[in-house]
């Protein structure tokens, strides 16, 4: 497994300094925002990281390697190329053995960040059980990794385009809990709110800590969420968003997109119908995320 890894040597120093590490996903570069406000965006979750005290570890597959921190050449090829696959679970083993270029998923992150001893995870939102999931069958990988990968994901809530309930009646079949923070409502990505409750709500990076250590030490695998808000002034409204999500829904269903080409079209259709005020909420709840997942980072590290 080792052989397969290969670390940047900012992460490889705070690793042996036993600092706090922070992993990233990279189909946000890859397929979830455009060129260059995908590498801005890249560089600065990673400085806002490095600010609250954690060590950012990207992770991509490049050359047949599964690389834990990225270089900023790195970074441009994941941003500049047009052949990246989406790499989730079923494709790693492949994707390494092909020698593709990879961008890592919420579920192939985690798989990677567990694999190099990374327990915090910092994305945008997560997969879940799609719309019409009872006839499709179309749920992502994302919650099946929740399940049993040790690994905690900051995130701002399942995107807004998911069925939201049966995406946490999902996870709570799998055991896997879902913290607000500083939230009783469970976020939907570009709204801080939705109709759904989170399960538990804690104020305090020190109180998400303590309740990982108590869980992992009780052998209860799997991941948690911890579903952070985005910041009020950057949130859409909730009846607003929902409207173009239908619309865009619509569209996809009449053009017959299936599988995980959905998540991309529709991401692309809101951000078009919103006049890009999606992306730049997009965006800001990232950085939102960094700062927590970090300060959580540093409390677990303790």
């Amino acid at each position: 497994m080792k052989q397969y890894l290969s670390y940047s040597q900012e992460v490889e120093q705070g690793m042996a300094a036993g600092k706090p590490i922070v992993a990233l996903e990279s189909t946000i570069i890859s397929h979830g925002m455009p060129y260059p406000q995908n590498v801005e965006m890249a560089k600065k979750v990673e400085q806002i990281i490095r600010e609250n005290g954690a060590v950012p570890a990207t992770i991509a597959i490049m050359d047949g390697e599964i690389k834990i921190g990225l270089s900023n050449e790195d970074l441009e090829t994941l941003a500049t190329s047009k052949n990246v696959r989406k790499t989730s679970r079923r494709d790693l083993a492949y994707v390494v053995a092909s020698k593709e270029i990879g961008a890592t998923t919420v579920a192939t992150t985690m798989i990677c960040a567990e694999l190099a001893g990374i327990k915090m995870f910092v994305t945008g939102g997560i997969g879940g059980v799609h719309r019409g999931a009872e006839t499709t069958m179309d749920i992502s990988a994302d919650l099946e990794e929740l399940a049993s990968t040790n690994v905690a994901v900051v995130c701002a809530g399942a995107k807004s385009i998911l069925d939201i309930g049966l995406t946490l009646e999902y996870l709570e079949t799998k055991g896997v809990p879902v913290v607000g923070f500083g939230t009783d409502a469970f976020p939907a990505f570009y709204t801080a709110t939705s109709q759904f409750a989170a399960n538990f709500r804690l104020d305090e990076p020190k109180e998400v800590a303590d309740m990982l250590k108590v869980k992992w030490e009780l052998g209860l695998n799997g991941g948690a969420i911890i579903a952070n808000p985005i910041p009020a002034e950057f949130s859409l409204d909730e009846a607003y968003i929902n409207d173009i999500i239908h619309t865009a829904l619509k569209e996809a269903d009449e053009n017959g997109i299936k599988g995980k080409d959905v998540t991309p079209f529709l991401l692309g259709k809101v951000k078009e119908l919103t006049e890009g005020k999606s992306l730049e909420s997009n965006i800001e709840l990232v950085y939102n995320n960094a700062r927590v997942g970090a300060q959580i980072a540093v409390e677990l590290n303790k």
